[in-house]
Protein backbone atom coordinates (compact mmCIF):
# COMPACT_ATOMS: atom_id res chain seq x y z
CA UNK A 1 0.00 0.00 0.00
CA UNK A 2 1.32 3.47 -0.89
CA UNK A 3 0.59 4.90 2.52
CA UNK A 4 3.33 4.63 5.14
CA UNK A 5 1.53 4.14 8.40
CA UNK A 6 2.36 2.11 11.49
CA UNK A 7 -0.77 0.65 13.08
CA UNK A 8 0.70 -1.83 15.52
CA UNK A 9 1.53 0.30 18.54
CA UNK A 10 2.13 3.82 19.68
CA UNK A 11 5.88 3.24 19.61
CA UNK A 12 5.65 2.02 16.04
CA UNK A 13 3.61 5.07 15.13
CA UNK A 14 6.33 7.33 16.49
CA UNK A 15 9.02 5.38 14.66
CA UNK A 16 7.13 5.48 11.38
CA UNK A 17 8.27 8.98 10.38
CA UNK A 18 8.23 10.15 6.83
CA UNK A 19 11.79 9.17 5.89
CA UNK A 20 10.93 9.28 2.22
CA UNK A 21 8.97 12.50 2.61
CA UNK A 22 11.51 14.73 4.33
CA UNK A 23 13.92 14.96 1.41
CA UNK A 24 11.15 15.97 -1.01
CA UNK A 25 9.77 18.48 1.46
CA UNK A 26 13.22 19.97 1.99
CA UNK A 27 13.74 20.38 -1.74
CA UNK A 28 10.38 22.13 -2.00
CA UNK A 29 11.25 24.43 0.88
CA UNK A 30 14.48 25.47 -0.79
CA UNK A 31 12.60 26.17 -4.00
CA UNK A 32 10.11 28.30 -2.08
CA UNK A 33 12.89 30.55 -0.92
CA UNK A 34 12.01 30.78 2.75
CA UNK A 35 13.94 33.41 4.66
CA UNK A 36 17.13 33.80 2.75
CA UNK A 37 15.72 32.21 -0.46
CA UNK A 38 16.63 33.04 -4.05
CA UNK A 39 17.52 36.67 -4.66
CA UNK A 40 14.52 38.78 -5.57
CA UNK A 41 11.96 36.23 -4.34
CA UNK A 42 9.65 37.32 -1.52
CA UNK A 43 10.31 35.37 1.67
CA UNK A 44 8.13 32.33 2.29
CA UNK A 45 7.31 30.18 5.28
CA UNK A 46 9.08 26.85 5.59
CA UNK A 47 6.82 23.86 6.05
CA UNK A 48 7.73 20.56 7.65
CA UNK A 49 5.86 17.25 7.90
CA UNK A 50 4.78 16.10 11.36
CA UNK A 51 7.43 14.03 13.11
CA UNK A 52 5.07 11.07 13.61
CA UNK A 53 3.15 9.20 10.92
CA UNK A 54 -0.06 9.60 12.90
CA UNK A 55 -0.61 11.98 15.79
CA UNK A 56 -3.58 13.35 17.69
CA UNK A 57 -3.79 16.84 19.17
CA UNK A 58 -6.05 16.60 22.18
CA UNK A 59 -5.90 20.17 23.52
CA UNK A 60 -9.20 22.04 23.57
CA UNK A 61 -7.81 25.49 24.52
CA UNK A 62 -7.70 27.52 21.28
CA UNK A 63 -4.37 29.20 22.01
CA UNK A 64 -2.60 25.97 23.01
CA UNK A 65 -4.09 24.01 20.11
CA UNK A 66 -3.18 26.52 17.41
CA UNK A 67 0.36 26.91 18.80
CA UNK A 68 0.93 23.15 18.81
CA UNK A 69 -0.59 22.74 15.38
CA UNK A 70 1.55 25.47 13.79
CA UNK A 71 4.64 23.94 15.39
CA UNK A 72 3.89 20.59 13.71
CA UNK A 73 3.62 22.07 10.20
CA UNK A 74 5.96 25.10 10.13
CA UNK A 75 9.63 25.55 11.00
CA UNK A 76 9.61 29.26 10.18
CA UNK A 77 7.36 31.96 8.78
CA UNK A 78 8.14 35.55 7.74
CA UNK A 79 4.63 36.57 8.80
CA UNK A 80 2.47 35.28 11.65
CA UNK A 81 -1.14 36.27 12.23
CA UNK A 82 -2.37 36.32 15.84
CA UNK A 83 -6.06 36.82 16.55
CA UNK A 84 -8.11 37.20 19.68
CA UNK A 85 -9.85 33.87 20.33
CA UNK A 86 -13.05 35.72 21.17
CA UNK A 87 -14.52 38.64 19.29
CA UNK A 88 -15.25 39.67 15.75
CA UNK A 89 -11.69 39.85 14.39
CA UNK A 90 -11.32 36.18 13.46
CA UNK A 91 -12.89 36.13 9.95
CA UNK A 92 -10.65 39.00 8.83
CA UNK A 93 -7.66 37.28 10.46
CA UNK A 94 -8.39 34.08 8.50
CA UNK A 95 -8.46 36.06 5.26
CA UNK A 96 -5.27 37.88 6.14
CA UNK A 97 -3.42 34.68 7.05
CA UNK A 98 -4.49 33.10 3.77
CA UNK A 99 -3.36 36.10 1.75
CA UNK A 100 -0.04 36.34 3.61
CA UNK A 101 0.63 32.56 3.48
CA UNK A 102 0.96 32.73 7.27
CA UNK A 103 0.06 30.42 10.16
CA UNK A 104 -2.84 31.67 12.25
CA UNK A 105 -2.52 31.55 16.03
CA UNK A 106 -5.19 32.38 18.57
CA UNK A 107 -4.65 34.20 21.82
CA UNK A 108 -6.55 34.59 25.02
CA UNK A 109 -6.11 37.69 27.12
CA UNK A 110 -3.45 38.21 28.35
CA UNK A 111 -1.13 36.73 25.72
CA UNK A 112 0.33 33.46 27.01
CA UNK A 113 4.02 32.67 27.30
CA UNK A 114 3.76 29.54 25.07
CA UNK A 115 2.20 31.68 22.33
CA UNK A 116 5.02 34.21 22.49
CA UNK A 117 7.57 31.39 22.49
CA UNK A 118 6.06 29.83 19.36
CA UNK A 119 6.04 33.17 17.55
CA UNK A 120 9.74 33.54 18.38
CA UNK A 121 10.40 29.98 17.15
CA UNK A 122 8.92 30.90 13.78
CA UNK A 123 11.34 33.87 13.42
CA UNK A 124 8.84 36.24 11.77
CA UNK A 125 9.64 39.66 10.37
CA UNK A 126 6.11 40.84 11.09
CA UNK A 127 3.12 39.86 13.21
CA UNK A 128 -0.44 40.93 12.50
CA UNK A 129 -2.34 41.47 15.75
CA UNK A 130 -6.06 41.06 15.07
CA UNK A 131 -8.28 42.16 17.93
CA UNK A 132 -5.29 42.37 20.28
CA UNK A 133 -3.38 45.29 21.78
CA UNK A 134 -0.26 45.51 19.60
CA UNK A 135 1.79 47.10 22.37
CA UNK A 136 1.68 43.95 24.49
CA UNK A 137 3.00 41.80 21.65
CA UNK A 138 5.57 44.38 20.55
CA UNK A 139 7.00 44.59 24.06
CA UNK A 140 7.51 40.82 24.16
CA UNK A 141 8.78 40.46 20.58
CA UNK A 142 11.71 42.87 20.23
CA UNK A 143 12.89 43.27 16.67
CA UNK A 144 9.55 42.09 15.21
CA UNK A 145 7.19 44.52 13.48
CA UNK A 146 3.75 44.22 15.08
CA UNK A 147 0.98 45.71 12.92
CA UNK A 148 -2.79 45.92 13.12
CA UNK A 149 -3.57 46.14 9.42
CA UNK A 150 -2.99 43.45 6.82
CA UNK A 151 -2.00 46.20 4.39
CA UNK A 152 1.11 46.82 6.50
CA UNK A 153 2.42 43.24 6.17
CA UNK A 154 5.42 42.61 3.91
CA UNK A 155 4.96 40.63 0.69
CA UNK A 156 5.41 36.89 1.09
CA UNK A 157 5.52 33.87 -1.18
CA UNK A 158 3.65 30.59 -0.85
CA UNK A 159 5.45 27.86 1.11
CA UNK A 160 6.26 24.42 -0.27
CA UNK A 161 2.96 22.52 0.12
CA UNK A 162 2.77 19.49 2.41
CA UNK A 163 1.10 17.27 -0.14
CA UNK A 164 1.69 14.11 1.86
CA UNK A 165 -0.03 15.38 5.01
CA UNK A 166 -3.70 15.02 5.91
CA UNK A 167 -5.35 16.92 8.77
CA UNK A 168 -8.47 15.31 10.22
CA UNK A 169 -11.05 17.63 11.74
CA UNK A 170 -14.51 16.94 13.07
CA UNK A 171 -17.12 17.91 10.51
CA UNK A 172 -19.34 19.28 13.25
CA UNK A 173 -16.52 21.32 14.82
CA UNK A 174 -17.09 25.05 14.93
CA UNK A 175 -15.63 28.02 16.68
CA UNK A 176 -12.36 29.93 16.53
CA UNK A 177 -9.99 26.97 16.89
CA UNK A 178 -11.60 25.02 14.03
CA UNK A 179 -11.33 27.98 11.70
CA UNK A 180 -7.73 28.76 12.68
CA UNK A 181 -6.56 25.18 12.30
CA UNK A 182 -8.21 24.85 8.90
CA UNK A 183 -6.66 28.11 7.73
CA UNK A 184 -3.17 27.10 8.88
CA UNK A 185 -3.52 23.68 7.27
CA UNK A 186 -4.56 25.19 3.95
CA UNK A 187 -1.67 27.65 4.07
CA UNK A 188 0.70 24.72 4.64
CA UNK A 189 -0.77 22.88 1.67
CA UNK A 190 -2.03 19.97 3.77
CA UNK A 191 -5.19 18.06 2.87
CA UNK A 192 -8.01 18.87 5.31
CA UNK A 193 -10.40 15.93 5.73
CA UNK A 194 -13.65 16.54 7.60
CA UNK A 195 -14.87 13.47 9.49
CA UNK A 196 -18.37 12.85 10.81
CA UNK A 197 -17.59 11.52 14.29
CA UNK A 198 -14.32 10.10 15.58
CA UNK A 199 -13.79 7.17 13.22
CA UNK A 200 -12.94 7.94 9.57
CA UNK A 201 -13.99 4.39 8.62
CA UNK A 202 -17.60 5.28 9.48
CA UNK A 203 -17.74 8.24 7.09
CA UNK A 204 -17.97 7.40 3.36
CA UNK A 205 -16.88 10.91 2.34
CA UNK A 206 -13.81 10.80 4.61
CA UNK A 207 -12.93 7.36 3.25
CA UNK A 208 -13.02 8.68 -0.30
CA UNK A 209 -10.91 11.71 0.64
CA UNK A 210 -8.25 9.61 2.39
CA UNK A 211 -8.21 7.08 -0.43
CA UNK A 212 -7.56 9.89 -2.91
CA UNK A 213 -4.96 11.61 -0.73
CA UNK A 214 -3.04 8.48 0.37
CA UNK A 215 -1.29 10.58 3.06
CA UNK A 216 2.10 9.71 4.51
CA UNK A 217 1.35 11.62 7.72
CA UNK A 218 -1.95 12.25 9.46
CA UNK A 219 -2.57 14.87 12.12
CA UNK A 220 -5.96 14.64 13.84
CA UNK A 221 -7.53 17.50 15.80
CA UNK A 222 -9.52 16.35 18.82
CA UNK A 223 -9.09 13.82 21.61
CA UNK A 224 -11.87 11.64 20.24
CA UNK A 225 -9.72 10.54 17.30
CA UNK A 226 -7.08 8.99 19.55
CA UNK A 227 -5.04 7.27 20.70
CA UNK A 228 -2.66 7.55 17.77
CA UNK A 229 -2.10 3.79 17.39
CA UNK A 230 -5.84 3.19 17.10
CA UNK A 231 -6.26 6.01 14.59
CA UNK A 232 -3.34 4.70 12.52
CA UNK A 233 -5.12 1.41 11.96
CA UNK A 234 -8.36 3.15 11.08
CA UNK A 235 -6.70 5.49 8.61
CA UNK A 236 -4.89 2.58 6.96
CA UNK A 237 -8.26 0.94 6.36
CA UNK A 238 -9.91 4.15 5.18
CA UNK A 239 -7.08 4.82 2.72
CA UNK A 240 -7.87 1.59 0.86
CA UNK A 241 -11.17 3.16 -0.24
CA UNK A 242 -12.95 -0.20 0.00
CA UNK A 243 -16.44 0.24 1.43
CA UNK A 244 -19.07 -2.14 2.73
CA UNK A 245 -22.47 -2.48 1.09
CA UNK A 246 -24.42 0.59 2.16
CA UNK A 247 -21.22 2.64 2.54
CA UNK A 248 -18.52 3.03 5.16
CA UNK A 249 -16.23 0.46 6.71
CA UNK A 250 -17.91 0.02 10.11
CA UNK A 251 -20.81 -2.42 10.25
CA UNK A 252 -22.95 -1.35 13.19
CA UNK A 253 -24.94 0.59 14.13
CA UNK A 254 -24.85 2.12 10.64
CA UNK A 255 -26.16 -0.96 8.79
CA UNK A 256 -28.84 -3.61 9.23
CA UNK A 257 -28.37 -7.07 7.68
CA UNK A 258 -31.31 -9.20 6.58
CA UNK A 259 -30.08 -12.68 5.71
CA UNK A 260 -31.27 -15.95 4.21
CA UNK A 261 -29.83 -18.91 6.12
CA UNK A 262 -28.99 -22.35 4.77
CA UNK A 263 -26.76 -24.50 2.61
CA UNK A 264 -26.71 -24.24 -1.19
CA UNK A 265 -28.70 -27.03 -2.80
CA UNK A 266 -30.11 -28.48 0.44
CA UNK A 267 -33.66 -27.23 1.15
CA UNK A 268 -33.74 -29.12 4.46
CA UNK A 269 -31.11 -26.84 5.98
CA UNK A 270 -32.84 -23.54 5.38
CA UNK A 271 -34.42 -21.20 2.90
CA UNK A 272 -31.10 -20.47 1.18
CA UNK A 273 -31.09 -23.96 -0.35
CA UNK A 274 -34.62 -23.85 -1.76
CA UNK A 275 -33.70 -22.11 -5.01
CA UNK A 276 -30.66 -21.63 -7.20
CA UNK A 277 -28.11 -18.85 -6.78
CA UNK A 278 -29.76 -16.12 -8.92
CA UNK A 279 -33.15 -16.81 -7.33
CA UNK A 280 -31.59 -16.79 -3.85
CA UNK A 281 -30.09 -13.35 -4.51
CA UNK A 282 -33.46 -12.06 -5.70
CA UNK A 283 -35.23 -13.56 -2.67
CA UNK A 284 -32.73 -12.03 -0.26
CA UNK A 285 -33.22 -8.64 -1.89
CA UNK A 286 -37.00 -8.90 -1.63
CA UNK A 287 -36.79 -9.93 2.02
CA UNK A 288 -34.44 -7.08 2.89
CA UNK A 289 -36.73 -4.61 1.11
CA UNK A 290 -39.46 -5.38 3.67
CA UNK A 291 -37.33 -3.70 6.34
CA UNK A 292 -36.26 -0.55 4.53
CA UNK A 293 -39.20 1.57 5.64
CA UNK A 294 -38.72 0.32 9.20
CA UNK A 295 -35.00 1.11 9.47
CA UNK A 296 -33.18 4.40 9.92
CA UNK A 297 -29.96 2.89 8.55
CA UNK A 298 -29.29 1.11 5.24
CA UNK A 299 -30.72 -2.41 5.06
CA UNK A 300 -28.32 -4.84 3.40
CA UNK A 301 -29.43 -8.20 1.98
CA UNK A 302 -27.20 -11.05 3.09
CA UNK A 303 -26.52 -14.76 2.85
CA UNK A 304 -25.62 -16.84 5.89
CA UNK A 305 -24.15 -19.89 4.21
CA UNK A 306 -23.54 -23.03 6.27
CA UNK A 307 -19.96 -23.73 5.22
CA UNK A 308 -19.43 -26.73 7.50
CA UNK A 309 -22.48 -28.91 8.23
CA UNK A 310 -22.75 -31.15 11.29
CA UNK A 311 -23.47 -34.74 10.20
CA UNK A 312 -24.36 -38.03 11.82
CA UNK A 313 -21.31 -39.94 10.55
CA UNK A 314 -17.67 -39.26 11.39
CA UNK A 315 -16.70 -38.46 7.81
CA UNK A 316 -13.21 -38.52 6.38
CA UNK A 317 -11.83 -36.34 9.18
CA UNK A 318 -13.66 -38.15 11.95
CA UNK A 319 -15.11 -34.88 13.26
CA UNK A 320 -18.80 -35.32 12.32
CA UNK A 321 -18.73 -32.17 10.20
CA UNK A 322 -18.86 -31.94 6.41
CA UNK A 323 -16.68 -29.06 5.26
CA UNK A 324 -17.71 -27.50 1.95
CA UNK A 325 -14.82 -26.69 -0.33
CA UNK A 326 -13.78 -23.10 -0.87
CA UNK A 327 -14.30 -23.57 -4.61
CA UNK A 328 -17.93 -24.64 -4.12
CA UNK A 329 -18.71 -21.59 -1.99
CA UNK A 330 -16.80 -19.03 -4.03
CA UNK A 331 -19.54 -18.53 -6.69
CA UNK A 332 -22.07 -17.77 -3.95
CA UNK A 333 -19.70 -15.26 -2.37
CA UNK A 334 -18.74 -13.58 -5.63
CA UNK A 335 -22.23 -13.31 -7.07
CA UNK A 336 -23.77 -12.12 -3.82
CA UNK A 337 -21.14 -9.49 -3.04
CA UNK A 338 -21.24 -8.29 -6.66
CA UNK A 339 -24.97 -7.73 -6.11
CA UNK A 340 -24.25 -5.50 -3.08
CA UNK A 341 -24.84 -8.18 -0.45
CA UNK A 342 -22.93 -9.30 2.63
CA UNK A 343 -22.03 -12.96 3.13
CA UNK A 344 -21.54 -14.81 6.42
CA UNK A 345 -19.90 -18.25 6.50
CA UNK A 346 -21.46 -20.37 9.26
CA UNK A 347 -19.52 -23.16 10.98
CA UNK A 348 -21.23 -26.25 12.44
CA UNK A 349 -17.99 -27.79 13.66
CA UNK A 350 -19.05 -31.14 15.12
CA UNK A 351 -15.97 -32.32 17.00
CA UNK A 352 -13.62 -30.14 14.98
CA UNK A 353 -11.81 -27.19 16.47
CA UNK A 354 -13.49 -23.92 15.48
CA UNK A 355 -10.25 -22.11 14.73
CA UNK A 356 -9.04 -24.96 12.55
CA UNK A 357 -12.27 -24.86 10.54
CA UNK A 358 -12.24 -21.07 10.28
CA UNK A 359 -8.73 -21.13 8.82
CA UNK A 360 -9.94 -23.47 6.09
CA UNK A 361 -12.01 -20.56 4.73
CA UNK A 362 -9.33 -17.88 5.07
CA UNK A 363 -9.30 -17.17 1.34
CA UNK A 364 -12.98 -16.23 1.48
CA UNK A 365 -12.75 -14.41 4.80
CA UNK A 366 -10.04 -12.22 3.29
CA UNK A 367 -12.77 -10.66 1.13
CA UNK A 368 -14.07 -7.35 2.52
CA UNK A 369 -17.76 -8.33 2.45
CA UNK A 370 -17.48 -11.77 4.10
CA UNK A 371 -17.95 -12.47 7.80
CA UNK A 372 -17.96 -15.56 10.02
CA UNK A 373 -20.52 -17.26 12.28
CA UNK A 374 -19.87 -19.84 15.01
CA UNK A 375 -22.78 -22.18 15.74
CA UNK A 376 -22.22 -23.60 19.22
CA UNK A 377 -25.36 -25.75 18.97
CA UNK A 378 -23.34 -28.08 16.75
CA UNK A 379 -20.08 -28.02 18.70
CA UNK A 380 -19.64 -31.55 20.09
CA UNK A 381 -17.51 -32.77 22.93
CA UNK A 382 -15.69 -36.13 22.73
CA UNK A 383 -18.21 -38.96 22.51
CA UNK A 384 -21.15 -36.70 21.61
CA UNK A 385 -23.22 -37.04 18.45
CA UNK A 386 -25.25 -34.47 16.47
CA UNK A 387 -28.95 -34.14 17.44
CA UNK A 388 -28.41 -36.03 20.73
CA UNK A 389 -27.79 -32.86 22.77
CA UNK A 390 -27.36 -29.12 22.46
CA UNK A 391 -23.67 -28.43 21.90
CA UNK A 392 -21.47 -25.95 23.70
CA UNK A 393 -18.14 -24.22 23.30
CA UNK A 394 -15.67 -22.70 25.73
CA UNK A 395 -14.97 -19.01 25.61
CA UNK A 396 -11.27 -19.83 25.19
CA UNK A 397 -12.01 -21.54 21.88
CA UNK A 398 -14.24 -18.66 20.77
CA UNK A 399 -11.59 -16.11 21.70
CA UNK A 400 -8.98 -17.95 19.67
CA UNK A 401 -11.17 -17.33 16.61
CA UNK A 402 -11.74 -13.72 17.68
CA UNK A 403 -8.01 -13.02 17.85
CA UNK A 404 -7.25 -14.77 14.56
CA UNK A 405 -10.06 -13.07 12.65
CA UNK A 406 -9.15 -9.64 14.05
CA UNK A 407 -5.50 -10.15 13.07
CA UNK A 408 -6.49 -11.21 9.55
CA UNK A 409 -8.71 -8.13 9.18
CA UNK A 410 -6.05 -5.77 10.51
CA UNK A 411 -3.27 -7.30 8.41
CA UNK A 412 -5.17 -6.83 5.17
CA UNK A 413 -6.60 -3.40 6.15
CA UNK A 414 -10.12 -4.72 5.62
CA UNK A 415 -13.37 -3.03 6.63
CA UNK A 416 -14.69 -4.10 9.99
CA UNK A 417 -15.56 -7.79 9.86
CA UNK A 418 -18.61 -9.47 11.34
CA UNK A 419 -18.33 -12.34 13.83
CA UNK A 420 -21.68 -13.94 14.73
CA UNK A 421 -22.13 -16.15 17.79
CA UNK A 422 -25.34 -18.19 17.59
CA UNK A 423 -27.04 -18.79 20.93
CA UNK A 424 -30.41 -19.78 22.34
CA UNK A 425 -29.23 -21.25 25.64
CA UNK A 426 -26.76 -19.56 27.96
CA UNK A 427 -24.98 -22.91 28.41
CA UNK A 428 -23.96 -22.88 24.74
CA UNK A 429 -21.09 -20.46 25.40
CA UNK A 430 -19.36 -21.20 28.69
CA UNK A 431 -17.60 -18.23 30.28
CA UNK A 432 -19.39 -15.82 27.95
CA UNK A 433 -18.63 -12.82 30.18
CA UNK A 434 -14.96 -13.24 29.22
CA UNK A 435 -15.63 -12.76 25.49
CA UNK A 436 -12.84 -10.69 23.96
CA UNK A 437 -14.65 -7.63 22.61
CA UNK A 438 -11.63 -5.34 22.50
CA UNK A 439 -10.82 -5.60 18.79
CA UNK A 440 -11.64 -2.51 16.73
CA UNK A 441 -11.48 -4.60 13.54
CA UNK A 442 -14.45 -6.80 14.49
CA UNK A 443 -18.17 -6.30 15.05
CA UNK A 444 -19.24 -9.14 17.35
CA UNK A 445 -22.92 -10.04 17.29
CA UNK A 446 -24.82 -12.53 19.44
CA UNK A 447 -27.61 -14.05 17.38
CA UNK A 448 -30.70 -15.34 19.16
CA UNK A 449 -31.72 -18.55 17.37
CA UNK A 450 -34.65 -19.61 19.56
CA UNK A 451 -37.82 -20.84 17.88
CA UNK A 452 -41.42 -21.37 18.97
CA UNK A 453 -44.19 -19.03 20.01
CA UNK A 454 -43.59 -15.27 20.28
CA UNK A 455 -43.66 -15.46 24.06
CA UNK A 456 -41.14 -18.31 24.14
CA UNK A 457 -38.84 -16.43 21.78
CA UNK A 458 -39.16 -13.27 23.86
CA UNK A 459 -38.06 -15.15 26.97
CA UNK A 460 -35.03 -16.48 25.11
CA UNK A 461 -34.26 -13.01 23.75
CA UNK A 462 -34.41 -11.50 27.23
CA UNK A 463 -32.08 -14.17 28.59
CA UNK A 464 -29.56 -13.90 25.78
CA UNK A 465 -29.43 -10.10 25.71
CA UNK A 466 -29.40 -9.86 29.50
CA UNK A 467 -26.38 -12.15 29.91
CA UNK A 468 -24.32 -10.77 27.06
CA UNK A 469 -21.09 -8.87 27.70
CA UNK A 470 -20.80 -5.21 26.80
CA UNK A 471 -19.82 -3.98 23.32
CA UNK A 472 -21.72 -6.63 21.37
CA UNK A 473 -24.64 -6.29 18.98
CA UNK A 474 -27.67 -8.54 18.66
CA UNK A 475 -29.42 -10.48 15.95
CA UNK A 476 -32.75 -12.32 15.67
CA UNK A 477 -33.82 -15.34 13.64
CA UNK A 478 -37.27 -15.96 12.17
CA UNK A 479 -38.25 -19.54 11.28
CA UNK A 480 -40.74 -20.04 8.46
CA UNK A 481 -41.89 -23.43 9.82
CA UNK A 482 -40.94 -23.67 13.49
CA UNK A 483 -42.23 -20.29 14.70
CA UNK A 484 -45.90 -20.23 15.72
CA UNK A 485 -46.55 -17.70 14.26
CA UNK A 486 -43.47 -16.12 12.67
CA UNK A 487 -43.09 -12.43 13.49
CA UNK A 488 -43.65 -9.86 10.79
CA UNK A 489 -40.83 -7.42 9.96
CA UNK A 490 -42.59 -4.70 11.93
CA UNK A 491 -42.96 -7.00 14.96
CA UNK A 492 -39.34 -8.09 14.67
CA UNK A 493 -38.18 -4.48 14.75
CA UNK A 494 -39.98 -3.83 18.04
CA UNK A 495 -37.42 -5.90 19.95
CA UNK A 496 -35.21 -4.11 22.45
CA UNK A 497 -32.39 -3.69 21.70
CA UNK A 498 -33.33 -3.43 18.03
CA UNK A 499 -31.63 -6.29 16.14
CA UNK A 500 -29.01 -5.20 13.62
CA UNK A 501 -29.10 -8.59 11.90
CA UNK A 502 -32.26 -10.54 11.11
CA UNK A 503 -32.04 -13.92 9.46
CA UNK A 504 -34.61 -16.29 8.00
CA UNK A 505 -34.48 -20.07 8.09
Amino acid sequence: MAMVLCAAAAAAVTACTASGHTEAAGMGQQAAGGQGGAAGDPPAARTQPPSAAVSVLASTAPDALTVTFARRLFSSAPVVVVARSTGAALPAAERAATAAHAPLLLSAAPVSAPLVAEIRNLHPHAVLAAGLAPAELAARLPGVSVVTSAADLPATGAPAPLRGVAVLVHRAASGPAAGAVTTTAHVAGAEVVAVAGDDPRADPAAISALANAKPREVLAIGRGFGPAALLAGRVAVAATGTQLPGGGQVLFPGHRLVALYGHPGDPGLGVLGRQDLPASIARAQRTAALYRRLSRVPVIPAFEVIASVAQGSPGAGGDYSYESSVSSLRPWVRRATAAGMYVILDLQPGRANLLTQAKRYQALLAEPDVGLALDAEWKLQPGQMPLHQIGSVSIEEVNSVVRWLAALTARDHLPQKLLVLHQFRLSMISGERHLDTGHDDLAILIHMDGQGTPSMKQQTWDAVTGAAPKRVFFGWKNFYVNDHPMLSPRETMTKTPTPVMISYQ
